[in-house]
């Protein structure tokens, strides 16, 4: 087993020269990862603070936007209101006139003139389709049977 242990070899340290030399190189590139690592760092930041910015104005655009909606909302809902009074002032006005001349009329004998006005409107409807259910179809002829 001696013999064993004493044939591996161990490869002999190297000299401390060659160390330094060795690491002489890597600090600059150390130096230069360190420099490009603050440099992204730097416009991490400032992209941050570019979309902080941004945030903070979308969030007073829509506040604005906001506030103006409400004002239109409730500039409609109050001259949707006038037009809702308006229209039944209107429709009070014209049921008043009407049982004006509805009165009026009773007034002077014409009981409901425009219901009996109608109902000629009907007869005189009603006796035409009559007349033209007894035209025979396809017939030429001018006489019309009544």
């Amino acid at each position: 087993m001696e013999n064993s242990d004493s044939t591996v070899s161990v490869p002999p340290p190297a000299p401390l020269s060659v160390k330094k030399e060795n690491v002489m190189p890597i600090n600059p590139k150390i130096a230069e990862l360190t420099e490009s690592r603050q440099e992204l760092l730097t416009r991490i930041q400032k992209l941050k603070e570019d979309l902080q910015g941004w945030r903070t104005k979308l969030d007073t655009q829509v506040k604005v936007y906001r506030d103006e909606l409400s004002e239109l909302k409730n500039s409609l809902n109050t001259e949707v209101d006038q037009l809702r009074s308006d229209f039944q002032e209107l429709k009070t006005t014209l049921q008043q006139q009407q049982e004006d001349v509805t009165a009026s009329l009773r007034n002077l004998g014409l009981q409901d003139v425009s219901g009996e006005a109608k109902e000629t409107e009907v007869h005189i409807v009603e006796n035409i389709d009559e007349n033209a259910q007894d035209i025979p179809i396809g017939d030429n002829s001018t006489d019309i049977k009544e």
